[in-house]
């Protein structure tokens, strides 16, 4: 099959999904010895894009970012683990839903520490958006996923800030 063969079919979810790891060094953190939030939100961005692009096969910008939350921190030495996935295809866009963890290594706990929402939008090589391929949601959770991206999209389309 050839890349226009493969840019006509629907994809499921588990092909999109990307795990990063990183260890948490002194030069990623502030006085407190805790990750930038600045630098929790670089690794958002880059594992939904990564995550955008094996969905849309295409290259990928960042159109939008939705609920951002922070719960806890992540503390130097730690491990930072992203989890992205694709939650929705629209015309030339798609949702990315990404959750951040710190992993104790010495225990292997995680803790759920940020999640957020991106939208990005596929673009051709003159810089054109292009349509994508619709998600196959699969799993109870990835068709919960699929609904909710769908009402999130109907907010940031209607103007009415979020709340």
């Amino acid at each position: 099959m050839d890349r226009e063969d493969h840019q006509k079919h629907p994809r499921p979810v588990k092909d999109s999904v990307v795990e990063m790891t990183e260890v948490v060094l002194p030069n990623d953190a502030n006085n407190l010895g805790t990750m930038f939030g600045g630098k929790v939100m670089l690794l958002i961005d880059v594992a939904g894009a990564i995550a955008a692009r094996r969905h849309s096969r295409r290259m990928v910008v960042t159109a939008s970012v939705d609920s951002m939350s922070f719960h806890t921190s992540i503390k130097v030495g730690e491990l930072v683990v992203l989890l992205a996935s694709v939650n929705r295809a629209f015309n030339t866009s798609l949702e990315v839903g990404v959750k951040v963890f710190s992993e104790n290594t010495s225990t292997g706990t995680r803790q759920h520490t940020a999640s957020a929402y991106l939208t990005f939008v596929a673009i051709e090589d003159n810089g054109k958006p292009t349509g994508i391929v619709p998600v196959i949601a699969e799993t109870d959770e990835q068709k919960r996923r699929y609904k909710e991206a769908g009402k999130r999209r109907e907010v940031r389309q209607s103007g009415v800030p979020w709340v």
